[in-house]
């Protein structure tokens, strides 16, 4: 079957079903990066597609089953995964692989380029509460542009449903 059909096939399943959109993130992240736990999978997943995507009461259960599909799909593709019970690299891994991906490795190393040493020392005098302040407001900043961006684009969502798309990174709200 053509890769453009299985991938358009693939993303309105995402759309549809909760299962198929929290695997897919699973997958997506675990190919990017290494050693995460349970919940640092589940707070990341839920980043992305919504608070308690995993359910209520039994969403470890949910996760279990989750990642047993996880695994057979990395197994399927060629990659090895493990989980590492390491008191200095615990969690999910594939073996054999870098910690991060090289795509997530370029990004870093490009936002590292950015970096302007005046502004550093700058942020080095401010204080703890000053910092996290001013890290608040950036991303509230963010939030709030790309909510905006959001409802130009479809006048049907509301302020709310502009934030929560926002925060979710979700490519869903075009209209």
């Amino acid at each position: 079957m053509n890769e453009n059909v299985v991938k358009i096939l693939f993303e309105d399943a995402m759309n549809r079903d909760r299962t198929t959109a929290r695997r897919a993130a699973l997958t997506e992240i675990l190919l990017k990066e290494r050693y995460l736990t349970r919940e640092q999978l589940v707070t990341r997943v839920n980043g992305k597609l919504g608070k308690d995507c995993f359910g209520g009461s039994a969403w470890e259960d949910t996760f279990f089953r989750d990642m047993q599909v996880v695994k057979q799909a990395l197994i399927a593709a060629g990659y090895q995964p493990a989980y590492s019970r390491s008191s200095t690299k615990p969690g999910y891994y594939l073996r054999g692989r870098a910690a991060i991906s090289s795509d997530l490795e370029r990004s870093l190393a490009g936002s590292v380029e950015e970096v302007d040493p005046s502004q550093i020392e700058i942020l080095k005098k401010l204080t703890f509460v000053q910092r996290f302040q001013q890290g608040c407001s950036i991303s509230n900043l963010a939030r709030n542009v790309v909510a905006h961006r959001i409802r130009q684009r479809n006048a049907n969502h509301n302020a709310a449903e502009a934030q929560r798309l926002a925060i979710q990174g979700r490519k869903d709200h075009e209209g």
